[in-house]
């Protein structure tokens, strides 16, 4: 028993005799209170030793599939950096067809306003 309140922590104790005392019954003594606690503890104890395992096993399984399915990385070829990235050559007057026609808009619409 000694061994299990040295490996509880301190705010694990806190929180379970704030559980304990919470669910207080009228006419309870302190000493059923304390043993509520204590019976809190452990199950926070075991609870947190269950969750340990799992997170093991799940660790261990992903090791597991990460060894079983080697990443293959695609050889890159090297980026010359003379050469501009090549572009659609159907797209490459928009910007300029937009500009204009933005402009005639602006006219059409200082002429008619006026």
């Amino acid at each position: 028993m000694a061994k299990a309140k040295a490996t509880i922590s301190p705010e694990t104790q806190q929180d379970a005799m704030r559980v304990a005392k919470a669910t207080q019954k009228p006419g309870q003594t302190k000493a059923q209170t304390k043993l509520i606690a204590q019976g809190i503890e452990k199950g926070i104890a075991q609870y947190k030793k269950e969750q340990k395992a799992k997170a093991r096993a799940q660790d261990k399984a992903r090791k597991k599939q990460q060894k079983a399915t080697p990443t293959v990385e695609q050889p890159r070829e090297p980026a010359s950096s003379s050469q501009p990235p090549p572009q659609d050559k159907g797209y490459r007057h928009l910007p300029w067809l937009l500009l204009v026609l933005s402009w005639i808009g602006f006219i059409g619409y200082a002429l008619v306003g006026a």
